[in-house]
């Protein structure tokens, strides 16, 4: 059996601003019409992976059990996490280290959580791993 998952539903008060929001932090695009529900993909309909977001009256109360880790293609870790921070994320965990690894846990503007990570071009190039077993 296989499947496509095909959307990451957030619930949202506000689900195109939250969207425009996502929109800009990845770079997709925002699609919609009179509809209430905003989707943000790279392209649509798309067989990648999609965020809808769907107005719910209730808000966000707890932490979130599943959170979305991003990595940047273009730019920098750093460099994302800021434009992050100028559209309204906040920062609620710096796991940056000296050696320049880790990652920063923000929340979008409605409290979601998700994490922001290096991207493989940041990442210095290793050798082959070698594993030593005993028998």
């Amino acid at each position: 059996m296989t499947i496509q998952i095909r959307h990451l539903t957030f619930d949202s008060a506000e689900p195109r601003r939250l969207a425009e929001f996502w929109s800009a932090v990845t770079g997709w695009h925002l699609f919609y019409d009179e509809d209430p529900e905003v989707i943000v993909a790279r392209s649509f309909p798309s067989k990648e992976l999609m965020f809808l977001f769907v107005p719910v009256p209730e808000a966000k109360t707890a932490k979130n059990r599943v959170h979305i880790d991003i990595k940047p293609e273009d730019t920098t870790r750093d460099e994302l996490v800021e434009r992050a921070l100028s559209l309204g994320a906040t920062v609620f965990g710096d796991h940056r280290k000296e050696d320049g690894s880790g990652f920063v846990a923000l929340r979008d503007p409605e409290g979601n959580e998700f994490c922001i990570e290096r991207g493989e071009h940041e990442m210095a190039p290793s050798g082959p791993m070698t594993i030593g077993l005993t028998i």
